[in-house]
């Protein structure tokens, strides 16, 4: 079942399994405000195993393109088209949000984006591949994050 992600009445539902709740929620509601300013599109999430297809793309995509494997469940995840890019995210238990920017026309952007909520450590999955940048957030925090560029086909 969606769920469309407030990022006024800032909620923790779907994600209360997690010990970063609280800080995983400000992130969705944060991507769920740039979706809605940006491009009037009302941001949704569905539980992970309701969205097995679209994690198992994201999954892939790490997989094949850098042998990344994520060690945290995934508890939510959805994907969307706008502007010809179609879009992909999947939050996870460790307070971790990966997102795929997927350009739909030859030439377009593609790339991989990691987002990792405040007080969570780096996956180590992640640690020793990666420099995290930090940006402030008033839904979020202190958001890290990085991302590498897709060089395949998906």
């Amino acid at each position: 079942m969606q769920q469309v992600v407030d990022f006024q009445d800032v909620s923790a539902a779907g994600l209360e399994s997690s010990p970063f709740a609280a800080a995983l929620a400000g992130l969705r509601a944060n991507e769920a405000r740039y979706y809605r300013n940006k491009y009037d599109h009302t941001f949704t999430v569905s539980p992970a195993g309701e969205a097995a297809e679209i994690v198992d793309w994201v999954h892939r995509i790490l997989e094949e393109e850098r042998d990344i494997v994520i060690a945290a469940s995934p508890l939510e995840a959805t994907s969307f088209e706008v502007e010809g890019t179609r879009m992909a995210y999947v939050f996870y238990e460790s307070g971790l949000s990966v997102n795929v920017m997927y350009g739909l026309a030859d030439g377009m952007k593609r790339a991989v984006g990691f987002k990792l909520a405040e007080g969570m450590e780096v996956p180590e999955e992640l640690a020793s591949r990666f420099k995290f940048a930090r940006q402030k957030s008033k839904l979020a925090g202190t958001i890290r994050g990085t991302f590498f560029v897709i060089k395949g086909e998906y």
